[in-house]
């Protein structure tokens, strides 16, 4: 690329550098629209995955009271906090408008974002050793004890180096400093003046995850999105999810599905049922055993497929979710009061209640030992223990 053209590709100096290659124009041209295109995917992937780091940390700002619940609320039809997605994507078209695109001042505002946070991040650390004390799966090496108490110098220096960083660059970046500064002030008064008004309102379940709830007469595939051939979990007490655990360890989800479903039982009177309304249904409980068995789904990187339903016999009811949602198999946590011997009897007396085609299913009863006991309802073929083959 000649000297005297070169100043005129600053802010794109591939582009400049295709159009002075050996070769026809139009050549060129079509190159340098090749250029354009592989930047905007690489850029489009980098937008995407700050879009969704933001949107976890605000959701995670929101649990803990600091942000208005009004912003975690599920779409309707995606289940995402839109509110939250929305507001992201608005500041950052923002910052682009402000900053008119230059990016020697993007590149400087994002350092000084980048370096403060890591210092942040390293200084928590260093604060959590001390509140925090125990053991971990992971240390930063170099720790010292003296008299009991530890001296963490791998993680002291590290945080320190960090710290310094962002010092030199305060000083010696004027356009970072003055607009990351402003940036921080600004949202460090908004964000403590939602959290004043936001425990004015009362935020006693902020933590928990929000749901929409979504009517149906019937529990189909379809409804919710899953495959014929899922297991179906029963989930009941967020405290005893060691079923769910269990299928979550031996389930790959991209060959199966997995779906979640409480029972929320009818009332009986002398006068008959009373059906519950759709609030009835899903109430403070359903959402800290939704949210729960989320967090166990989240930690293992596994999805899983929520559902609750009402009902008044309890094996009639598991088992018509189960033929409806053509399950192979349904998952419980084994009951301290009912025998494995007896719930499966009874499993087997409400499957011959079901209308044909009656299906065949594997019921498997989860100990929290870990200890897990199967039982098949239909034809199949028989179980043999390795003595019974020989």
């Amino acid at each position: 690329m000649p000297d005297s053209v070169r100043t005129g590709f600053q802010d794109n100096p591939i582009g400049g550098l295709a159009m002075y290659l050996v070769g026809p124009v139009p050549l060129r041209i079509a190159f340098r629209g090749f250029i354009a295109v592989v930047g905007t995917l690489m850029l489009a992937g980098a937008v995407n995955t700050s879009i969704v780091g933001s949107n976890g940390v605000l959701n995670r700002v929101s649990e803990d009271g600091i942000l208005p619940q009004w912003f975690r609320h599920p779409h309707r039809r995606f289940g995402t906090s839109h509110r939250i997605l929305n507001l992201v994507v608005g500041l950052q078209i923002l910052t682009i408008l402000l900053s008119r695109g230059d990016i020697f001042v993007l590149g400087e505002a994002y350092a000084f974002g980048v370096m403060w946070s890591f210092a942040m991040k390293g200084l928590a650390v260093v604060v959590l050793r001390y509140k925090q004390r125990g053991e971990r799966e992971f240390r930063v090496p170099f720790n010292f004890k003296i008299k009991n108490v530890e001296i963490p110098l791998g993680l002291g220096f590290i945080t320190l180096t960090l710290v310094a960083l962002c010092l030199i660059n305060l000083f010696t970046k004027q356009v970072a400093t003055i607009s990351g500064v402003t940036f921080t002030i600004i949202f460090f008064a908004i964000f403590s003046i939602t959290e004043r008004t936001t425990r004015k309102r009362s935020t006693e379940h902020a933590e928990l995850d929000q749901f929409n709830l979504e009517a149906s007469d019937d529990l189909t595939p379809e409804k919710l999105g899953v495959r014929p051939g899922n297991v179906l979990v029963m989930v009941r007490n967020y405290n005893t999810l060691h079923n769910l655990n269990a299928v979550l360890n031996r389930v790959d989800p991209h060959k199966q599905d997995v779906v979640a479903l409480h029972l929320r039982f009818l009332q009986r009177s002398g006068g008959g049922e009373y059906e519950l309304t759709h609030d009835q249904l899903f109430s403070l409980e359903e959402q800290k055993l939704f949210t729960r068995a989320l967090e166990i789904a989240e930690k293992k990187g596994k999805t899983i497929h929520l559902a609750v339903a009402a009902a008044t016999d309890r094996w009639e009811a598991i088992l018509r979710a189960a033929q409806s949602l053509q399950s192979s198999a349904v998952a419980l946590g084994a009951s301290n009061k009912t025998p494995v011997v007896e719930d499966a009897r009874l499993a087997g007396l409400a499957w011959e209640r079901l209308p044909d085609p009656k299906p065949q299913l594997a019921v498997q009863f989860y100990f929290p030992s870990g200890q897990d006991q199967i039982v098949y309802l239909g034809p199949h073929a028989p179980h043999l223990t390795p003595k019974e083959i020989e």
